[in-house]
């Protein structure tokens, strides 16, 4: 079989040439070396467009033919991942979905004009499919951000948005003026493991861990600012809820680039506009730059879970973004990295009072409206206790496994949580 040259892809412009140069060496050396093995669930006309196109790729004939197959490949698993729920997907789909947007990111890495698209079609893969051949889209998508020259503007300052926020917060926030003292939750500074464990672990009590991730550069070097959010993600697919609460009936979900989210949601927020959050994403496994920013709190080594199978999502929104009062059902080390956020938590024993959903969907989550309750409809809420706080940066809030929360932002807010068992 033919291996890809790097002689046979000469391209007039310089710069696109040292591209392909490239995006060659992240690809396997040898047609043979892609593992093109389905199971039964992949139609076997499936199959052959796949080994058809990685072999038009390889031989460099027909970009363009090549490119019209990969799109067939990504518009037919992308209609099979969209049947049913998400947890019903066979994986042997994520997989070929991921070998065609692979297959077409590559195509489209010939004109410096679709390099914008050639990303775009990298985190669709990483989004939505498998992880194939040791994580190359990630190694892929790395390649083409230094090439990638679309949209791209100086950087606009957020500080006069984010005092802007902290003058509404008196009409937005009444909660945070009306808490009470013995009602906060306790502050430790770094506790050891045995202790930690022992007043707080095995008790299942909330506590907010200060100093523990001092030494994170995304803290310590105060790095997370929009700016460089922007600089090190811009150009990035990510997804984005749009709405106050997912509770809402107008809420939803949509993907946008960073840029396109900190544009019109964090710097250029239109009181009018939904809110927009960027929430419970596992950014850190589609964004490595921004994980060496971040560790996995040593304190995790108490529970039953390897490092790997901890689970690191991001929450990152403008002032007002809100988690309605629900319960997960794992521990949660809440980090905060940029910005304030209000925090309300209820025991599991206050259960009842808190009016679950009757849904299987929304089982986790109360019913009630925690900043204006309806005491006519949920009478008992008003008898339950909880402990409040406000979690600022570098401060860490240890949540028990079905401990009830509810989080308000303050600020611009970007936040780190680490569920584990």
């Amino acid at each position: 079989m033919v291996s890809l040259s790097r002689q046979d892809h000469l391209h007039s412009g310089s710069l696109m040439h040292c591209l392909w140069e490239q995006v060659v060496a992240v690809l396997p050396p040898r047609l043979e070396d892609f593992n093109l093995q389905f199971d039964n669930t992949v139609d076997k006309s499936l199959v052959f467009l796949l080994r058809k196109t990685v072999e038009l790729l390889y031989k460099g004939q027909d970009i363009d033919k090549c490119l019209q197959l990969c799109q067939t490949i990504v518009d037919f698993s992308w209609e099979k991942l969209n049947i049913g729920t998400w947890r019903e997907v066979d994986k042997e789909w994520r997989r070929v979905y991921s070998h065609g947007c692979l297959f077409k990111a590559v195509c489209l890495c010939k004109d410096e004009a679709t390099v914008s698209e050639a990303i775009k079609t990298c985190d669709m893969g990483l989004l939505m499919g498998a992880i194939i051949l040791d994580n190359i889209l990630n190694r892929l998508v790395r390649v083409l951000q230094r090439y990638n020259t679309a949209g791209k503007r100086p950087l606009e300052d957020a500080a006069c948005y984010q005092e802007s926020s902290r003058k509404k917060l008196s009409v937005s926030l009444p909660l945070v003026q009306e808490m009470r003292t013995g009602m906060g939750v306790p502050r430790v500074h770094c506790p050891s493991l045995e202790h930690f464990r022992t007043q707080y672990l095995i008790p299942q009590k909330p506590v907010i861990l200060e100093g523990i991730v001092d030494h994170w550069p995304a803290v310590r070097d105060c790095k997370w600012s929009v700016e460089y959010i922007r600089e090190i993600a811009g150009c990035r697919t990510v997804p984005v809820e749009l709405g106050s609460r997912y509770t809402d009936e107008q809420w939803s979900q949509t993907l946008m680039t960073v840029n396109e989210f900190t544009e019109k949601y964090i710097l250029d927020q239109v009181e009018q506009e939904p809110i927009g959050y960027l929430a419970q994403h596992q950014l850190f496994e589609q964004i490595p730059e921004l994980r060496q920013d971040i560790d996995i709190p040593d304190y995790c080594c108490l529970g039953d879970t390897d490092e790997d199978e901890i689970t690191i999502s991001a929450w990152f929104g403008p002032m007002g973004t809100i988690s309605p009062l629900h319960q997960d059902p794992q521990q949660n080390f809440l980090t905060q990295v940029v910005g304030q956020k209000y925090i309300r938590l209820y025991s599991p024993a206050e259960t009842a009072r808190l009016y679950p959903h009757p849904t299987q969907l929304l089982h986790n989550t109360s019913q009630v409206d925690v900043e204006n309750p309806d005491l006519v409809n949920f009478p008992e809420f008003k008898l339950a206790d909880f402990q409040e706080c406000i979690l600022r940066p570098g401060e860490v809030l240890f949540i028990p496994m079905k401990y009830w929360h509810y989080v308000r932002s303050l600020d611009i807010s970007f936040s780190v949580s680490f569920w584990w068992s």
